[in-house]
């Protein structure tokens, strides 16, 4: 695939999450953006839980994964070590894995419940994992090396409002809004910039085009 294709299908994703979050959050009643986490909408015993999961969960990840092999393949150059792809790539895993098992938050020691929060901290860790590493592949080619502060910031802003429960514990959820707000920015930023990659060899920093053989 192209990077524009690629980079169409990074852009869909956060629209997809989007447009699902608001269409399944509409119809849950007494549901809160403040006081509800964004699992609640796919737990056990929710209205509309296999919609949430299936197209707010399932469907990004994957997404989310196809979009990494083709960010990867635009930034790498050469033999680059690989654990930026694999991060980007496991974060979507994990999301699938967050809404193939449903959080039941009535039982927080359940099993179905200590598998929905592994994939819920697994795919924020490995994102953590492959947004820190990246930048130095991006910061290899001309074109992409203006787009290491942006993606950093991102980064930096999902950890920041990662506390925002110990500042605001009238209102806990709000913050995991903003995580997953600057996470879905990170990947449609980095989508956008996918889709109007160039799609010829990559100019290496530093090396003029006249001797880049």
């Amino acid at each position: 695939m192209s990077n524009k294709t690629y980079g169409t299908i990074g852009i869909a994703i956060p629209i997809i999450f989007g447009i699902v979050y608001f269409m399944v959050s509409s119809l849950h009643p007494n549901y809160s953006m403040f006081t509800k986490a964004i699992s609640e909408l796919g737990a056990v015993g929710a209205p509309n839980k296999w919609i949430w999961n299936s197209f707010g969960y399932i469907l990004p990840g994957i997404l989310i994964s196809i979009f990494a092999l083709g960010l990867y393949k635009s930034v790498a150059i050469g033999k680059s070590y690989r654990l930026p792809f694999y991060g980007i790539f496991f974060s979507g895993i994990f999301m699938v894995m967050s809404g193939v098992f449903p959080g039941d938050f009535d039982n927080q020691q359940s099993s179905t419940m200590l598998l929905h929060s592994i994939g819920s901290f697994g795919s924020y860790l490995f994102f953590l994992i492959g947004a820190f590493t990246f930048p130095k592949l991006m910061d290899k080619t001309n074109y992409w090396k203006s787009a290491k502060q942006p993606t950093l910031i991102l980064t930096y802003l999902t950890i920041l409002f990662g506390g925002w429960v110990f500042v605001f514990p009238n209102m806990p959820a709000l913050g995991q809004r903003f995580v997953f707000l600057f996470y879905f920015l990170w990947i449609g930023y980095t989508a956008f910039r996918l889709f109007k990659a160039p799609t010829e060899k990559p100019i290496i920093t530093g090396i003029s085009k006249n001797n880049d053989k």
